[in-house]
């Protein structure tokens, strides 16, 4: 006689032939803890499915079943958008890391066996080991969905609980939906587990058209939102779920993401049908898009707010520092203080501890390469992207010039906060935002830790090659002369061991939430919301240490009325989002997006000649790529060939 899970087993199998997914039959994965405010469970392994619903206790292990296949966005490997652009850089010969994500950005993807395959879950794009395929999640989501909503199942399961439980299960279920359709544009969209007894032309699932998957989506997550709490209450064991806010923002993204030009009216997509002629995308652009996105956008600032979620300052120094260093700290721990006001939605699940070592360089000669491995290594374009000090682009400061960047200056006293007095860096690296100093590291910048106390000036980057943070390890080298210092925790310490502060990593940022809002609202109603959209903005370039939008152009900009306009604001908002979510493996996504790829990601890649030993041979120019962008080809990502032989309802994308 079969028994119930041979039988799963065997239905598994066949929906494996409709996604090329390696399906994973209830084996429940445990999400890692950083300290006891994290969710620390390690579920047992489940055997049949009648147990796993028996009770509470194994229920509840099921639904972390559930979350443990949140992409590990806080791993620079597994994070997609940190090396598929051109933000980041790493060394061509892949000797420091393996990163499949970097083939994208070097323009190597393929058709046959795609890298960061997140449809089938192969080439680090289910986590590690590649353990965690986004359809098994989905799958295992729809398991305890189907399971749970049955009241004659988990009796001991109160039924609010139940309520959020099954809130939970939808978010995740939606999430993981958003996550595929980002990548690939039209996805099979699985509504319900199919029987066991399906036949070929069910599990044969078709790809469905954005606005139905967008539409479907959006109700599982407001559905999700009225079940969830609106905040954590129980902060010793339960930091880490998913909240009222975190849904709600998800949507907003969601949203923003189906009004901008990729999705809403792209023409590049007209030959891009259903088996059955059905088109997969409205070539018509649709401006009520952008509204339904800033409501969602609004609603979920609004609700955040109510629930303590505010813009964060970091208010427990414990050490008498100037503005400059408040400021950066401001900037910094916004993204790595632990729980903080503004994460909205940040995830335990996924480690920060090597994102950390492969960001950090060495500040002594004592500090081996492999304990702070300066691998990340920020481009020159990202390094000319940040503001001037006057809150402006570099090439509209009509105060400023900053002519041959390979021109060198000396740090006088009023530098020294952020480089060091008497040191001879770029002109490129004086005159800058503090989000600029905070954000990037570079020779003879200051790195300000918690271990410098009130010795604000206690640790310097020295960045050339025969230097202790240079490139002159044999593996573990940076390729630019930039340095991410932005994603490091200001606890992070040498001596005695070197020591990184693990934190959450930060999913959705309030932040992040205001410049969704200030984008969404401005495409939707243009300058007779300007007011409205530069309260949003302001805040976020008040924490920056800048004055605001009007300001900043009227009195700097050498074009004084860009905010005025729909186009000019636009503009500034994007640079905006670019400066304040960098290195967060958001501008990836955010440039795909806008449809602005083909003349961004076609480009050289430039950095400072790490190699060069004297200012004269470390200050030149070199190219270290020439990135190669085909639309609409590079867009979405292929479909393995293999999958659409198994599965021939389904299409490839265009230039595939």
């Amino acid at each position: 006689m079969k028994t119930k899970n041979s039988i799963v087993n065997k239905s598994f199998q066949k929906l494996q032939k409709v996604f090329g997914v390696s399906m994973v039959v209830l084996c429940s994965l445990g999400l890692e803890s950083c300290d006891n405010s994290f969710l620390d469970v390690v579920p047992d392994n489940v055997s049949t499915l009648e147990n796993a619903f028996k009770l509470r206790n194994e229920a509840e292990k099921y639904l972390f079943t559930c979350y443990a296949y949140i992409p590990k966005n806080g791993d620079g490997v597994y994070n997609i958008g940190m090396l598929a652009g051109d933000e980041t850089w790493v060394s061509a010969n892949r000797a420091s890391v393996t990163s499949y994500a970097f083939n994208i950005a070097t323009g190597t993807q393929r058709k046959a066996d795609p890298y960061m395959n997140a449809w089938e879950g192969r080439y680090q794009a289910a986590g590690p080991s590649d353990r965690y395929p986004l359809y098994d999640g989905i799958r295992h989501c729809n398991v305890f969905l189907e399971n749970v909503e049955d009241r004659t199942k988990v009796p001991d399961l109160s039924e609010g609980e139940r309520l959020r439980w099954l809130a939970e299960a939808k978010f995740l279920k939606a999430y993981y939906h958003y996550y595929l359709m980002r990548m690939y544009g039209p996805i099979p969209v699985i509504r319900v587990n199919l029987p066991v007894d399906a036949s070929n032309d069910q599990i044969q699932v078709a790809r469905e058209p954005i606005d139905s998957t967008v539409d479907y989506l959006v109700s599982l997550l407001d559905e999700a939102a009225v079940g969830l709490p609106p905040l954590i209450t129980d902060t010793q064991n339960e930091l880490g779920r998913i909240t009222r806010p975190a849904a709600l923002g998800i949507k907003a993204e969601l949203l923003l993401m189906a009004a901008s030009p990729l999705f809403n009216g792209n023409a590049d997509m007209a030959g891009l049908t259903a088996k059955d002629g059905t088109p997969l995308f409205n070539l018509v652009y649709d401006a009520t898009k952008w509204k339904r996105a800033s409501d969602a956008a609004k609603e979920a600032i609004d609700v955040a707010e109510a629930n303590g979620h505010k813009i964060f300052y970091k208010n427990d120094v414990g050490f008498t520092i100037s503005q400059t260093a408040k400021t950066k700290l401001d900037i910094t721990q916004a993204v790595t203080e632990r729980w903080n006001d503004e994460l909205i939605w940040a995830n335990p699940n996924s480690r920060t501890y090597e994102l950390q070592r492969l960001c950090m360089m060495p500040l002594a000669s004592t500090v081996n390469h492999s304990q702070a491995r300066k691998i990340f290594s920020p481009t020159l374009e990202s390094a000319m992207n940040f503001y001037t000090k006057n809150g402006v682009p570099i090439e509209e400061d009509k105060t400023l010039t900053f002519g041959d960047i390979t021109e060198l200056k000396e740090a006088t006293a009023a530098d020294k906060f952020n480089i060091k007095e008497g040191y001879r860096t770029s002109v490129i690296n004086f005159n800058r935002e503090p989000r600029f100093y905070a954000d990037l590291g570079f020779d003879g910048a200051i790195f300000y830790k918690s271990s410098s106390g009130s010795d604000e000036t206690k640790e310097v980057i020295r960045a050339k090659y025969q230097d202790y943070a240079g490139s002159s390890d044999a593996f573990d080298f940076n390729v630019t002369g930039y340095y991410i210092k932005k994603l490091i925790n200001w606890e992070q310490t040498f001596g005695g061991g070197t020591m990184y502060k693990d934190y959450a990593w930060p999913e959705l940022r309030l932040a992040d939430l205001y410049l969704m809002y200030a984008e969404a609202l401005n495409e939707a109603e243009g300058t007779a919301a300007t007011t409205e959209i530069l309260k949003y903005v302001d805040a976020i370039r008040a924490r920056a240490g800048l004055n605001g939008v009007v300001d900043s152009w009227t009195n700097f900009s050498n074009n004084p009325a860009k905010y005025t306009t729909k186009d000019g604001l636009r503009e500034i908002i994007h640079r905006e989002r670019s400066i304040e979510m960098a290195f967060e493996g958001k501008n990836y996504w955010d440039i795909r997006r806008w449809k602005t790829a083909t003349q961004e990601f076609n480009e050289p890649v430039k950095g400072w000649n790490v190699f060069g030993v004297t200012e004269a041979s470390y200050y030149q120019i070199v190219t270290l790529s020439q990135q190669r962008f085909v639309a609409p080809r590079d867009y979405f990502w292929p479909i393995d060939e293999t999958t659409l032989i198994q599965n021939p309802n389904l299409v490839q994308n265009p230039g595939w």
